[in-house]
């Protein structure tokens, strides 16, 4: 270099210390608010009447707001606190823009105050991890455009040359959520809070797993290993092990993980080829993750000492071993034999809470011990109290998610079990009041994880009581110049000095894997075979599916029965790709906590319309031992019919077949249908008006599965 340090002029500076404590606030709050709905949901598991018989504590609505809140309010928080913090510190310069900082904090705020009074009140997309409403959607691309921006402009103004690992991953959440969000969000709005996803069927169901998936790989894993390639060595005051597994980490992980979406759907009616793709992709995705795992654990090669005194690296230490035992278990849920025993089960439910409490929650904990003390010039109040929190915390994982592997075992095993005469040999109720202990000690361990939190809280308020904050904090750097030198460079230390180029890449490398996955699926007739006898929904059927998206039935039941005897035997004839062309979103659901709903309506399965009513009246009259919530008020409310022909627009729009100006006598016939399922009430003895919403979710129920009806099979010597 033609330059030395002597001859670069010295700067001073300050960093924006206020912007971190906000986010971490957020943090905490959010933090503490998204586990203690987990916990009362977790409840409603085996004492459905915490849920107080009330629409907006009910597990559908109580659950998307848990995960929306855990993981756009807190780890979201956590990872915008962490990135603010290290940012400024590896580029040698405070965030570009003050005003910037302030507009994303308020932003993401008022997001997740508005995430958090619309879904409790029903207004739901019906896409997991998707659930907002398109308003919300806007809102939040808004809020990462300039979130993109004030990153990027304080990379572009840095004081350092290179770009450290942690940056890498910081540029390719950006882009990738962003990338994610948009596809995902693409939807026709028929008011100013509904709207229908632009896809439908099969392909809704690969464009929402390729979301659903990748928002954890790049949500709430790689901004969360950046953090981790930050605080890390700082905690442990050692350099990361190895910079050239970094790079093989990086390149490898961000290209890799965009693929492994279709491993969700597997056996489902998505493409044999697409879910083959999830599968391969998901297994090779051990390799990269393993490495990132491995470089943070050999960074603490000789400083175990230091582990065993310090919280901060406790902490560290179980979120990377977490974060190794769920990217192991990932790809050995995608293969297929094992998938078909996990799959709709509680297995899922245990492996994704390793990496929540686990990797997120424990990372987040420890970049909070690690900044508090430092941007209050002070040390933690008590390592005691954070020692005690982290063995609250890791009893309280292990406790939650150990019964939830078993009950999944165990659900999955009944579910396939069938008498020596060729019968099933558990009805499903049995698999669910079987489980029940399990589902209390999984509350048992959530507890005590809350429990841990709430003793941070204390040690984070008494550590900043002792303190005096250091809103901004001096500091000073050379300035940056070019450099001139004609030594041979390693060839990724060309591309740290630029990150621009690094965004163009990460974006490339993340849109194959999609592109690869989508354009077949979409443009390939053959993918998605129409069915003849499938026919759109009525008015009133149109009506009861947008009650039941609005409920979050799709959180506990499923409508995708697979290839398999056991399924075939409970519940009627697999499911088709061509069943689903107008399914605005798709409702396959990921989890059993009830059965499976695809023949509800079919003649082998026909239940009368009485048992419907009453079961949503009180499910335990019709299903003894049941945990569904008692849905009381779809008695009491008027149907909205208003909106009849603007949903009915939107469906033509999206390619529905309705009649030229159905729209304008639809509702004629949603009255039809309603009087005539009111006529079939009234016969067994229940008096009703056809104007309620439980005439339409009636109606929806009792059409699943009717437009395919099995074909006979022949007698034959085997089968008489």
């Amino acid at each position: 270099m033609q330059e030395t340090n002597q001859d670069l002029q010295i700067e001073k500076f300050y960093y924006d210390n206020k912007i971190v404590k906000a986010f971490g606030y957020a943090t905490v709050v959010f933090g503490i608010v998204g586990m203690i709905v987990g916990l009362w949901a977790a409840i409603q598991m085996y004492y459905p009447a915490i849920s107080l018989n009330w629409a907006p504590t009910t597990f559908g609505r109580l659950r998307p707001l848990h995960t929306n809140a855990i993981i756009f309010a807190f780890v979201g928080n956590a990872s915008f606190a962490g990135i603010y913090y290290s940012l400024q510190r590896l580029c040698k310069t405070r965030m570009y823009s003050d005003r910037l900082s302030w507009i994303h904090f308020w932003g993401w705020q008022l997001i997740i105050v508005a995430a958090a009074i619309t879904l409790p009140l029903g207004l739901n997309n019906g896409a997991e991890y998707a659930e907002l409403i398109w308003p919300i959607d806007i809102a939040i691309a808004l809020v990462w455009v300039i979130f993109g921006i004030n990153m990027f402009g304080t990379i572009l103004k840095r004081r350092e040359r290179h770009l450290y690992v942690a940056i890498w991953f910081y540029i390719a959440t950006w882009v990738t959520v962003a990338l994610l969000h948009i596809v995902r969000s693409i939807e026709l709005p028929y008011s100013a809070t509904g709207s229908y996803s632009w896809y439908a069927g099969v392909q809704d169901a690969l464009v929402q797993w390729w979301y659903g998936h990748n928002a954890v790989a790049f949500f709430l894993t790689t901004p969360v290993l950046g953090l981790m390639y930050y605080f890390l060595p700082k905690a442990a005051n050692r350099p990361v092990y190895s910079y050239k597994l970094s790079i093989i980490h990086f390149w490898a992980l961000i290209f890799i993980y965009i693929w492994a979406g279709p491993h969700h759907l597997l056996y489902t009616a998505l493409p044999d080829w697409a879910q083959s793709l999830g599968v391969v992709f998901s297994i090779m995705l051990i390799a990269p993750s393993w490495g990132g795992m491995l470089n943070g654990l050999f960074t603490l090669r000789g400083a175990w000492d230091k582990v065993r005194e310090d919280p901060v690296l406790k902490f560290m230490v179980v979120a990377i071993t977490c974060y190794g035992m769920a990217t192991f278990e990932g790809p050995l849920l995608s293969l297929k034999s094992v998938n078909a025993i996990s799959h709709f089960s509680d297995w899922t439910i245990g492996h994704v809470h390793i990496g929540g409490l686990g990797w997120n929650g424990f990372m987040a904990f420890a970049i909070l011990y690690y900044m508090i003390p430092k941007m209050w010039g002070t040390t933690l109040y008590s390592k005691k109290l954070a020692t005690n929190h982290f063995w609250l915390g890791t009893i309280g994982i292990i406790i939650y998610a150990v019964p939830l592997y078993w009950a999944g075992f165990e659900q999955s095993l009944m579910w396939k079990q069938f008498t020596l005469e060729g019968q099933l040999k558990f009805d499903f109720m049995q698999t669910v009041t079987n489980i029940i202990p399990m589902y209390i000690a999984r509350s048992v361990g959530g507890t005590l994880y809350l429990i841990g939190a709430f003793i941070m809280v204390y040690n984070l308020y008494k550590t900043i009581a002792q303190g005096k904050f250091i809103a901004n904090e001096a500091a000073e750097a050379p300035a940056l110049v070019k450099a001139v030198s004609k030594k041979k460079e390693y060839w990724h230390r060309v591309i740290e000095r630029k990150p621009l180029t690094m965004l163009v890449l990460s974006l490339i490398l993340v849109a194959i894997g999609g592109l690869v996955q989508m354009i077949p699926t979409f443009l390939i007739k053959s993918n998605v075979p129409t069915i003849t006898s499938v026919k759109p929904y009525t008015p009133l059927e149109l009506q009861g599916r947008d009650i039941y998206v609005r409920e979050g039935c799709y959180t506990c039941h499923s409508q995708m029965i697979r290839p398999f005897r056991d399924e075939v035997a409970r519940y009627g004839e697999y499911s088709k790709a061509g069943e689903f062309v107008y399914d605005h979103p798709f409702q396959w659901g990921s989890k059993r906590t009830g059965p499976d709903l695809a023949r509800e309506g079919a003649d082998k399965n026909k239940r009368p319309d009485s048992w419907h009513y009453t079961h949503m009246y009180d499910p335990r009259l019709t299903s003894p031992g049941s945990i569904m919530p008692r849905y009381v008020w779809l008695l009491d409310n008027k149907l909205d019919i208003s909106s009849t022909p603007a949903k009915i627009r939107a469906m033509r729009t999206l390619g529905v077949p309705y009649p030229k100006d159905y729209d304008k006598i639809a509702n004629v016939d949603l009255m039809k249908q309603a009087d005539s399922i009111t006529a079939n009430l009234k016969k067994d003895k229940i008096e009703t008006s056809s104007d309620r919403e439980i005439i339409a979710l009636i109606a929806y129920l009792q059409r699943l599965g009717k437009d395919i009806q099995a074909e006979p099979k022949p007698i034959t010597q085997t089968n008489k």
